[in-house]
């Protein structure tokens, strides 16, 4: 017999060799049809995988995010599976389940497969989960391994292979199809009933622009038509939420080929809205206490070799620049911090100047793969919110608040409500890949998790996911159409300061290493426009705006009266243009729609005998009309609202 233990703290004792399945049976039938994987000592396991000791289980189901990983999972092999009888002699890549679905990159050989036979693939995939195969999982040794893939000629996987070690090897089929992979994945096909292959795209093997180019299928499954439907809907409306859109028609960045891929360029109106962002969050950074440094936009390679930044990221990194100066090398910064370290050695510190905080807008720069590029989200140029908090050991957990309390502000005035927060620890198998001592990154783990306790904050807690020299409490906010982002992120690090040597006095008169927080609420101000262009589709809240208001004179007789208006409230620091085109009214009107402009002011003989004006809110129509000086009362009222909602 062994002790199974529930998420309750209850305790069971079944037969030794039960299934996470079977488990679920026990509670009820119900249970047991939804439930699609399970957490065996906080590993995610196959419902048919048996469980041989004591262990604290967790059954997931479509709700949980681990119950969508192992279906998207198991249809990603079901693809596989439908491919591999469509076209003999493909060759397969990786295949993982996505924040929303799935993709595999495969090598089809002399075929060619396009968008238009996605329907095709489709329709295998239907009829090979109508026959409910059974997805087995197997342990393999290496050696039978490679010569399983070398035997089907199939290289990617052979390579692989070569890199994992003995013992850890697994193997799963259905059907016909069996491919490397350590799961999980689900009972059988059965459960997988609506499917909807999206796209085909390029991919470098492995992201590597030197090795060969595979296609990548990109798909999604339910285990219900309705969320299908529901989901294409949802696509639908990403798609008129598409940044890249709407920037182009809000004429707020663009990109040039000739300037270089990645690299934005923003226009005057995408500039006026990133600048008054970058106002909102100084003015709160002064509330507590930071103080604004610049720093290069280049640093002597030595610098990030000291930090640890070059042997991470050296191979994301643009080429070193080489100087006339025989053996002098200088890296474009793919990262602030190392600036802000020598900044606070620039002299001697006490435990008096500490916390010190450190707050910079800063341009840093990595070479991302050109197929991984996407509008404003993955760029090679992007410009941090960054600041760091050098502080004493007690001052850590005060100070950590304190920046949740800032993320919280930057939530609130821009209307994301709906978000999760994680905590991101070290692999606890893999701790070869984080730099620093045990001790220190025990000391930063716990300062976070108690911090957490002290908000309230219900984090999910993921290993794997810190940097590589600390942990952190990232912020994962969800849009208008439910998609989830990462934003807001805070580190603990023992690490840098070791690294750097810094110092301070402490009351003892002794020497002591501080502790530094990394922080970026906004994460970059690129990415974080981006998504908040896709949360607001474009309408952005009246105090951020480019702008508030445009003057729609209904013939050219009343352009100087709407340059008259326009000159007035610009007096009160509202907002305006003039849209003096010889146009009808009504094109007009649609065309600033379109623009989203939140107020729409019509100016005709009426209004401009009486020194009135005719309003229409954006989406809303007409409001009445007023003189301009209450619009002008108006327009500062509904925006000092706005503001006073995160004073």
């Amino acid at each position: 017999m062994i002790k199974i233990t529930f998420p309750d703290s209850s305790v069971r004792e079944y037969n030794a060799g039960i299934t996470g399945l079977q488990l679920a049976e026990s509670i009820s039938p119900r249970l047991a049809q939804e439930v699609l994987a399970v957490s065996v000592n906080n590993q995610t396991w196959d419902l048919s995988r048996p469980i041989t000791d004591d262990a604290s289980i967790k059954l997931y189901k479509w709700d949980d995010d681990e119950g969508k990983h192992a279906f998207w999972h198991s249809s990603a092999h079901l693809m596989a599976e439908a491919l591999q009888e469509l076209y003999p002699g493909i060759k397969f890549g990786i295949g993982p389940a996505i924040e929303n679905g799935f993709y595999y990159d495969v090598d089809p050989g002399t075929a060619i497969i396009k968008e238009a036979d996605l329907a095709v693939i489709e329709a295998k995939m239907i009829e090979l989960a109508a026959r409910k195969e059974s997805i087995l999982r197997s342990d393999i040794t290496k050696a039978d391994a490679l010569k399983k893939f070398q035997n089907k000629g199939d290289e990617y996987k052979v390579e692989l292979i070569s890199e994992l070690e003995d013992g850890t090897i697994t193997l799963y089929s259905q059907g016909n199809f069996t491919d490397l992979c350590r799961g999980p994945h689900l009972p059988d096909t059965g459960a997988i009933k609506a499917i909807k292959l999206l796209s085909v795209a390029g991919a470098y093997w492995r992201g590597d622009e030197k090795r060969k180019m595979l296609t990548r299928i990109y798909g999604i499954t339910f285990p219900k038509k309705k969320m299908l439907d529901d989901y294409l809907v949802l696509l639908e409306e990403a798609k008129k939420r598409d940044h890249r859109k709407i920037g182009k028609e809000l004429e707020l960045f663009a990109f040039s080929e000739t300037v270089g891929k990645g690299l934005p360029l923003w226009l005057p109106r995408g500039t006026a809205l990133r600048l008054r962002l970058e106002d909102f969050l100084k003015k709160i950074q002064r509330r507590f206490e930071y103080q604004q440094v610049m720093t290069p936009h280049i640093g002597n390679k030595q610098l990030y070799v000291t930090s640890g930044h070059y042997a991470k990221y050296g191979k994301d990194s643009f080429q070193p620049i080489h100087t006339p100066e025989e053996g002098e090398e200088y890296l474009l910064k793919p990262m602030n911090c190392p600036h802000h370290c020598e900044i606070y050695k620039v002299k001697p510190r006490s435990y008096k100047d500490l916390p010190l905080r450190m707050a910079e807008f800063g341009t840093v720069y990595r070479y991302e793969q050109s197929g991984e590029l996407h509008g404003l989200t993955r760029v090679r140029s992007f410009t941090q919110d960054d600041a760091h908090i050098f502080c004493t050991p007690d001052q850590l957990k005060s100070e950590f608040l304190k920046v949740v309390d800032i993320i919280f502000i930057i939530f609130n005035a821009l209307d994301f409500k709906n978000f999760e927060v994680q905590i991101s620890l070290r692999d606890p198998e893999n701790k070869e890949k984080y730099i620093g001592t045990e001790e220190n990154w025990e000391r930063a783990e716990r300062a976070i998790v108690e911090a957490c306790e002290e908000k309230g904050l219900k984090a999910r807690v993921e290993l794997g996911e810190a940097a590589f020299y600390g942990p952190k409490l990232d912020f994962m906010v969800k849009d208008a159409i439910g998609r989830r982002w990462q934003l807001g992120t805070i580190q603990v690090d023992y690490n840098l300061p070791e690294r750097f040597e810094l110092e301070y006095t402490g009351e003892d008169n002794q020497k002591h290493r501080p502790v530094m927080i990394h922080r970026a609420p906004f994460g970059s101000m690129e990415r974080f426009v981006a998504v908040l262009i896709e949360h607001t589709a474009g309408k952005f809240p009246l105090w951020l705006t480019p702008d508030q208001v445009v003057i729609l004179p209904i013939s050219e007789k009343f352009n100087d009266y709407a340059y008259e208006i326009a000159k007035e409230l610009n007096m009160q620091e509202i907002r305006v243009q003039v849209d003096d085109r010889n146009e009808k009214i009504g094109r007009k009107i649609r065309d600033n729609e379109l623009k989203r402009i939140p107020y729409m002011l019509i100016v005709g003989e009426k209004e401009a005998e009486n020194k009135e004006v005719s309003i229409r809110r954006q989406g809303e129509g007409d409001k009445g009309v007023m003189s301009v000086a209450d619009f002008a009362s108006l327009i500062n009222n509904e925006v000092e609202s706005q503001m006073n909602q995160y004073q």
